[in-house]
């Protein structure tokens, strides 16, 4: 059976340390903590007092200052490694852990997972070709020599690498091996550990290269394993589930997030906040559990976003002036078509063409593949298509020839509609208000990724009211916004009721308005 050496990194909260030590020895798996030699000397005599008399945690024989980017991280990584491998000769796997992680499965669970799992399991991109580095530096983290902390010597840092830029002081990357970059939060097998200790002891040039880059802890292990491992021993994941915010920051969890953690596919996660007591209390005792059947459906990160983004009305950044300075042209008509089922704006969208012959577009702004003449590429993504509204649907009203032009949008996407009715041009919104059974819900929640197959009835149950709460706020926005020429549809309406709205919003007869809205199948779900 799998026997785990935990390698934990910390540098405050000696409780919870102590706490997670004797939780996961006590399942009979080892521990090595490597304190930061920058925390509270208190702090540190606490915790090796505390677990003294347990056999299955020890301690690096020498403690590291660390600092945020450092080589120093490193430093305390392996000196805890080699803690560990030589105090427990029966560990198997060791597994990288900070003071903010908690198991999300129990050891049972756990151990039966990389029993069968022949592989190491650490994030190893390609440094240059991924795009894991979303902004900032890139390849200035490793060719030029970084010994200043970027945080706390911030002036001293940005001087030397400008420094070093201007006398044109980049160096060469090690030639025999490829940069790769990744998720410092690892679980690696002995075999893969024995190998990364004795390569530390024979490629002091590698060292010394790693020692000046800056944040190796993303590089260092994830570019040396998959230089000594075969790639087909390597799965490119990490088994700790973590989020990052818009900002580029960890995202904590909190108290209600226990059913959300635990139906990932992974072993543990991070950052559990310091202040969500009943989680760490529910997963402690999660750990040592027996005979758990958990529901896999890895719905996370969608359904993370979803939920903590409700209430939030503004957007973080203002429009570019550039984006939306161009105008669709004072003498023509925008028609937009507001529904959240898209399939019936769809068929609504298809009997209006019938009627009117006036020209439409589906849903350009939220399917990717909508149908579309090229426009010079602007109309290749989502994101294009939306930094260039206004251009996109100028040319459109020039590819079709026309000064009138439907287009359907979702109801989330008010920023467009209010962004299109401050144009010169006539915009005029027909909403089309449907009714949302559960199983339409529950449909709706897979096809964004807030569900899976696998998502049990307890959880749809809790989140089927946020999501139709959320429609009806949805909608509540767009009639707050007091949009001059806004019509209303009903998907269970009157005929009469639908046609009046339809005729004022197509500038068509009564009678033609009528033929659209008494067509049989115009609502059907």
């Amino acid at each position: 059976m799998a026997k785990i050496a935990y390698i934990l990194l910390c540098h405050k909260d000696p409780d919870a340390i102590i706490r997670q030590a004797e939780r996961l020895t006590a399942a009979g798996d080892y521990m090595a903590i490597h304190f930061d030699a920058n925390g509270d000397p208190e702090d540190y005599a606490r915790i090796r007092k505390a677990l003294l008399g347990n056999a299955r945690v020890t301690f690096p024989e020498t403690r590291v200052k660390c600092g945020w980017g450092e080589w120093s991280l490193v430093r305390a990584t392996l000196a805890a490694l080699e803690a560990a491998f030589a105090a427990y000769p029966r560990a198997t796997h060791f597994y990288m852990l900070s003071g903010d992680c908690m198991a999300i499965k129990t050891a049972e669970y756990t151990h039966r997972f990389l029993d069968q799992s022949e592989y190491d399991f650490i994030e190893c991109f390609d440094y240059f070709e991924s795009d894991w580095i979303k902004t900032g530096m890139k390849e200035e983290r490793l060719i030029y020599r970084h010994v200043f902390n970027e945080r706390k010597q911030r002036r001293l840092f940005y001087a030397m690498l400008g420094a070093q830029r201007k006398l044109g002081l980049a160096r060469k990357l090690p030639v025999d091996m490829q940069m790769r970059i990744g998720s410092q939060w690892w679980c690696l097998r002995r075999d893969t550990i024995e190998k990364v200790l004795d390569f530390v002891k024979t490629r002091p040039d590698i060292m010394r290269f790693f020692a000046t880059t800056w944040i190796p802890d993303e590089t260092f292990f994830q570019t040396v394993v998959p230089h000594l491992v075969p790639e087909t021993e390597i799965r490119s994941r990490t088994l700790t589930f973590l989020m990052f915010s818009d900002y580029g920051m960890p995202v904590n969890f909190y108290n209600d997030h226990y059913d959300l953690l635990i139906s990932q596919d992974y072993l543990f996660a991070r950052k559990i906040s310091s202040e969500a007591m009943d989680l760490k209390r529910r997963l402690g005792l999660l750990y040592a559990a027996t005979g758990v059947d958990f529901q896999i459906s890895a719905e996370g990160p969608g359904l993370f976003k979803f939920l903590t983004a409700r209430g939030r009305i503004g957007r973080r950044f203002a429009t570019r002036f550039w984006e939306t300075e161009s105008t669709l042209g004072r003498e023509r008509e925008l028609l937009i078509v507001v529904c959240k089922k898209w399939h019936v704006a769809k068929r609504v969208l298809e009997r209006v063409r019938q009627v009117t012959n006036v020209p439409a577009v589906e849903y350009i702004f939220n399917e990717k593949d909508t149908p579309l003449p090229d426009l010079g590429g602007i109309q290749t993504s989502l994101e294009k298509r939306t930094r260039h509204r206004r251009a996109m649907m100028r040319m459109l009203f020039d590819y079709f020839e026309t000064d009138r032009m439907i287009v359907c949008m979702d109801p989330a996407n008010i920023e467009l509609m209010q962004d299109f009715a401050s144009d010169r041009s006539m915009t005029r919104l027909l909403e089309i208000e449907c009714c949302f059974s559960d199983d339409y819900l529950i449909g709706h929640a897979k096809r964004v990724g807030l569900a899976g197959e696998q998502t049990p009835r307890e959880t749809f149950d809790r989140l089927l009211p946020t999501i139709r709460n959320e429609m009806v706020y949805e909608s509540d926005r767009i009639r707050d916004a007091e949009f001059a020429h806004h019509m209303r549809i009903r998907q269970k309406g009157d005929v009469d009721d639908n046609a009046r709205a339809l005729a004022q919003f197509l500038s068509i007869s009564p009678a033609a308005a009528r033929d659209i809205a008494a067509y049989e199948q115009l609502f059907a779900d």
